[in-house]
């Protein structure tokens, strides 16, 4: 059951990501979902670091950093695929 709240948490993260991150990304939403689980592990990583992984009630700071990440990765992520395409378009065309 874990896995399954990853995948939706990374979803649902990599969406938000990409609504926040001004402009068109262009990977793919498997990737997007990936890149969110990423953040999700990181962010909670940082809080973790920083002493607010687990408080009483719900842990706005927690997802904030893990919200926050994820619009990182996903940014840096699609920058990535989008210049691995590209040189990949490039070849094709040659």
């Amino acid at each position: 059951m874990g896995w399954l709240w990853a995948i939706i948490v990374g979803f649902v993260l990599g969406l938000l990501a990409k609504a926040i991150i001004p402009g068109k990304q262009h990977s793919p939403l498997w990737l997007t979902t990936i890149f969110g689980i990423i953040g999700a592990i990181v962010g909670n990583a940082i809080a973790r670091g920083i002493g607010i992984g687990a408080t009483d009630g719900i842990d706005w700071g927690r997802h904030a950093l893990q919200l926050a990440a994820a619009v990182v990765i996903v940014f840096l992520g699609d920058m990535l695929y989008t210049a691995m395409r590209g040189n990949k378009t490039k070849r094709q065309r040659a």
